[in-house]
């Protein structure tokens, strides 16, 4: 054999001994791949799990209120809502009323003067002198006829005088005393030509509708008062829910501006009249009365109608994904699984769940629910 020969045939062998030594290949991806979870199923790492405050809870049974949501507005009574008026009318010379503003009974509202209060003093004090000579006028008639020296006609005539003036004198009063003027106060040297217009409750002013200088007439209002001492609460409730409502059912009311504030309400009365809408008017008492409370205000409110026990979960264990609303339940160690169910009501933090014989025993999750919902989102995005 020729060397030539010997050199290949060395070569070839070392190649086939190095081919017979060479490492096996690394596996792929798809063959280390861990084994494929359930749908719906979420498995945390131990460092996601750490990150993650998880809580679980179990489904348990409420005693839950049903409510009626209606609206309506803070009222008075009508004895409670004062219009001041002028019975004959003038000029306002002076008020400082505002809106909102606080008043005691008795308290000066405005001073209006004109010439006509002038002339009603001085038509009384001429009443009164007239009183005087007509008096004066019977007695001497009166004696006459004692002694036989006048007629009983005259007698009668004077002694009638006397009763057309005590009538006039008795109406002329009453109209002094209607636009707040003492008659006993009244002389030739004390004529007013102003009156003043006190205010007949303590309360507040909710309207000023007068400014200093204008006349005003006996059928305008100058100011309207209100006695906040009985307000209540007047909602409208729709003819169909009627028949859920009663005197003495709970109310939790609150104004629109401030929804955190609530107050408590007791139905008093229920209108036998149905509005052309579809309404009748419930008027509820406060329990507890707020100043902050104004005629007119609108108000929301939740009135009572049935107690039941139904299955509730905390509203932070039900998460909602396009719509539809679901709860993670353990499955195993750091394992999780999402499940569709069916809500009820929302009541102070607990939310009613249908069908909940499907979840009974089970551990649902309670905080970290809308994590493990983001933490399954990416995992169908990737």
């Amino acid at each position: 054999m020729s060397i030539f020969k010997i050199i290949c045939l060395s070569i070839t062998c070392c190649w086939l001994m190095v081919g017979c030594h060479t490492a096996p290949e690394a596996p792929t991806a798809a063959e280390t791949a861990a084994p494929t979870l359930p749908e719906g199923v979420i498995q945390l790492t131990d460092t996601q799990y750490q990150n993650t405050t998880i809580t679980t809870t179990q489904v348990q049974q409420k005693n839950i209120a049903d409510n009626l949501l209606v609206n309506g507005k803070i009222d008075v009574p009508p004895q409670n809502l004062v219009s001041i008026s002028v019975p004959m009318g003038g000029y306002v010379k002076s008020t400082q009323l505002l809106p909102g503003q606080h008043i005691n009974k008795g308290q000066v509202l405005a001073v209006v003067e004109d010439q006509q209060y002038i002339q009603l003093q001085q038509d009384y004090l001429m009443a009164q002198a007239k009183l005087h000579f007509a008096d004066l006028e019977y007695r001497r008639q009166k004696d006459l006829n004692d002694q036989q020296a006048g007629s009983s006609k005259a007698v009668q005539q004077a002694e009638n005088q006397v009763r057309e003036q005590n009538v006039i004198l008795a109406g002329l009063k009453q109209k002094l005393r209607l636009v707040n003027i003492n008659p006993d106060q009244i002389s030739e040297d004390n004529i007013t030509q102003s009156i003043t217009i006190s205010s007949p409750i303590s309360g507040f002013v909710s309207k000023v509708n007068v400014n200093i200088g204008k006349y005003v007439a006996p059928s305008e209002i100058l100011f309207e008062l209100v006695n906040p001492s009985d307000i209540h609460l007047n909602l409208k409730v729709f003819e169909k829910d009627l028949g859920s409502i009663a005197l003495g059912k709970k109310v939790l009311t609150y104004p629109n501006a401030t929804p955190d504030k609530k107050y408590h309400c007791e139905i008093i009365l229920i209108s036998k009249d149905i509005a052309t809408d579809g309404t009748t008017e419930v008027h509820c008492h406060f329990e507890n009365y707020d100043k902050t409370l104004i005629p007119g205000m609108y108000m929301n409110a939740l009135i009572t109608t049935t107690n039941r026990n139904i299955d509730v979960l905390p509203e932070s264990a039900v998460v909602s994904f396009e719509g539809k609303y679901y709860v993670f339940i353990e499955t195993g160690k750091q394992q999780y699984r999402l499940q569709a169910i069916d809500i009820g009501k929302n009541t102070d933090g607990w939310i009613e769940i249908k069908q909940a014989q499907t979840l009974q025993g089970q551990k649902v999750v309670d905080k970290g629910a809308y994590a493990l919902l983001m933490k399954a989102k990416n995992t169908e995005e990737e």
